[in-house]
């Protein structure tokens, strides 16, 4: 890992060898359970307190702990809250098939198309953490212009 800082704007950029979010709960195994049966991560490392996740085909990972362990201070011991993942898949109905009718997850918005360039719909894990299977669609002409496109170039 490097870090560069650029002084004119005082700016840190640094390189990270990974960068994932960890779930804070007390529902350990029944979250990794979920996580593992719906969306198809595979278990990288578990133990009674922590789970560690990663989908094979793509690298991204994510990990569960329990909100009561030691490495956790003190004011912070609760439930994860007020967050939203992101999961940007080819075939969002296709995940809505599969999730809400066939598994029955809960519905929390129903799938459709929003202007700004998304088609998707919102469920949720154990945890209450909410889930937004996205997939990409061209937005409308008054969004197309604030997009950075330039980002995606290599």
């Amino acid at each position: 890992m490097y870090v560069k800082v650029d002084v004119n704007k005082g700016v840190i950029n640094m390189n990270f060898n990974s960068f994932y979010p960890v779930l804070m709960t007390d529902k350990v195994e029944e979250t990794g359970n979920f996580y593992r049966n719906f969306f198809g991560f595979s278990t990288v490392f578990q133990t009674d307190w922590y789970i560690s996740l990663k989908k094979e085909e793509t690298g991204h990972e994510l990990a569960i702990l329990d909100k009561r362990h030691e490495t956790v201070p003190s004011p912070f011991n609760q439930d994860v809250q007020g967050l939203i993942l992101n999961l940007e898949v080819d075939d969002v109905d296709q995940f809505y098939q599969t999730l809400v009718r066939e598994k029955k997850l809960p519905l929390h918005l129903d799938i459709r198309d929003e202007a700004f360039g998304q088609r998707h719909f919102i469920t949720s894990d154990p945890n209450g953490v909410l889930i937004d299977v996205i997939t990409i669609i061209p937005p409308e002409q008054s969004y197309q212009e604030q997009y950075n496109e330039e980002i995606w170039k290599e």
